[in-house]
């Protein structure tokens, strides 16, 4: 195990109508917000009022963004600052899924970088940031409660993290989520484990513990997984989904080990060459891809996950053991009628993946079990055909 230091300063209010007191929850830190979210669904089904009886309770004004969509875009981050600006706002408060958290987490950057953009495509540092509060509504990509944020901008889908923009509060209401479809929880299923493998398989030795954590996160994941498919307004099974699904990404299950986050560098180059790509689906039909190509680096890893994660039967073996966990890996995407090859995904056989490698990978590599320079993402690219 090697040496960490960990830190999650979010307060996480989890529970039926928790997020009935989001104006007590920010009211320390503003008087006047940016409320950012999506379309028309939190009005449909009341969160909206909510939100903002409770904000005119505590005496919080509020400017609204709304029009956020999947794939979050730069340019909506740019009317967001824009408001904050002209307004003197002094929180973000997203209500919404991943893409309008980290839309709002966008924005919160504005006080700390004269050029936004320049953090996520240069790397450039950031020196503050407006504190960022979330409710959310999908559960799916952790960020919530995690200091990242994904944006797409001119054909380039990038990431950036820092702590400054880990949100200062978060309200999971799991009761929020009974109407949404099938294919959303399909996809944040995909999402959020994807968030665990990224961490999990590591050539650092000795993580029994965070290994035992990632394994029961991953199984109580899937288990209730395929009770939401049959029931999606079972309150009790998504309790289950979306803490784990925090837990997947607040940052614990990579302590002490090298991480990889290979796959999701993979996927965001589906999601930048084609915006109707969902995250997760990209990433149901990559994942089971990337282990058949890298599992022989570590085959003591994956022998771990097929038999503690999958339940296969141990066996003399080793190889048919680790290649049937990752078939019922895939089995198990499919079940949630997630797509099991790019072109179910909408990829022809002509897509530009050469060019799409090449963007991925960059002049280096990307992941970190097995380094993928841009033939091996070209080489997992064409197996998902």
């Amino acid at each position: 195990m090697n040496n960490f230091m960990f830190q999650m300063p979010t307060k996480y209010v989890f529970g039926k109508d928790s997020h009935k007191g989001i104006g007590e929850l920010v009211k320390p830190y503003a008087d006047k917000v940016l409320l950012v979210y999506g379309g028309g669904s939190i009005k449909r089904n009341g969160l909206y009022d909510d939100v903002i009886a409770s904000l005119n309770a505590q005496g919080v004004a509020y400017v609204e963004l709304s029009g956020v969509q999947a794939n979050p875009r730069y340019e909506k981050v740019l009317e967001g600052i824009e408001l904050v600006k002209k307004e003197n706002l002094q929180l973000i408060l997203a209500v919404g899924g991943g893409s309008v958290i980290d839309t709002a987490k966008a924005i919160a950057m504005c006080i700390g970088s004269g050029d936004v953009w320049a953090c996520f495509s240069a790397g450039a540092k950031l020196e503050a940031a407006l504190p960022v509060a979330t409710i959310l509504t999908i559960p799916a990509a952790g960020s919530e409660v995690s200091p990242d944020a994904v944006i797409s901008y001119k054909g380039r889908k990038l990431g950036f993290s820092s702590q400054k923009i880990r949100p200062v509060v978060s309200v999971v209401n799991p009761d929020i989520f009974k109407t949404l479809p099938k294919n959303q929880i399909a996809n944040g299923v995909c999402d959020m484990m994807s968030h665990i493998f990224e961490r999990y398989f590591t050539q650092t030795q000795h993580t029994d513990l965070i290994d035992s954590l990632a394994e029961a996160t991953l199984k109580t994941i899937m288990r209730n997984a395929l009770l939401l498919m049959r029931n999606p307004a079972d309150y009790e099974a998504w309790t289950e989904v979306s803490l784990a699904g925090s837990v997947a990404h607040n940052g614990f299950l990579g302590c002490g080990r090298v991480q990889d986050w290979g796959c999701h560098a993979m996927e965001h180059e589906l999601s930048a060459q084609d915006e109707k790509v969902a995250h997760g689906a990209g990433l149901a039909v990559l994942t089971p891809a990337w282990m058949r190509y890298v599992y022989s680096e570590n085959p003591k890893m994956f022998y771990q996950f097929a038999v503690n994660v999958m339940d296969i039967k141990p066996d003399r073996d080793e190889e048919k053991v680790i290649l049937a966990g990752i078939d019922k890996l895939a089995a198990f995407f499919k079940s949630l009628g997630q797509p099991n090859s790019l072109q179910e995904l909408g990829f022809s056989l002509n897509a530009p993946l050469e060019e799409m490698a090449k963007k991925c990978s960059g002049e280096g590599f990307v992941g970190n079990f097995k380094p993928l320079y841009w033939k091996d993402v070209l080489s997992i690219y064409k197996a998902c055909l």
